[in-house]
């Protein structure tokens, strides 16, 4: 089941948990667009357990590969589609991921 989330509240529950939140976001954010999508191999623990491992050099693989999710969903629902796949890597690149959460969940909302 995708739910729709507050992004404000979301940002709010990731700065007072210091990141604990941003980690549950990560993971359940990924499995949507995966199942969105239609990718079951899209799974947020996988992607989160790469980051860990590599140092957070994952993390840029992942921004990027789900903003290409992000826009096949669209397209498979007969949206207009944008690829903001480079400006995810961008906002990796800068340690702005949560701002990339963040647009990506703005994305999932729109969709379910």
């Amino acid at each position: 089941m995708i739910t729709q989330r507050n992004i404000a509240l979301s940002i709010i529950l990731t700065l007072i948990t210091c990141g604990i939140y941003g980690i549950y976001w990560f993971i359940v954010l990924t499995n949507e667009v995966g199942r969105l999508s239609g990718d079951p191999d899209f799974t947020g623990l996988k992607h989160f357990l790469l980051s860990i491992v590599t140092c957070g050099i994952w993390s840029l693989v992942w921004a990027y590969q789900i903003g290409k999710h992000v826009a096949e969903a669209q397209r498979q629902r007969g949206m207009m589609y944008s690829d903001n796949s480079v400006i995810y890597l961008v906002l990796g690149l800068f340690g702005f991921g949560i701002v990339t959460y963040a647009l990506v969940q703005n994305d999932v909302n729109k969709m379910v």
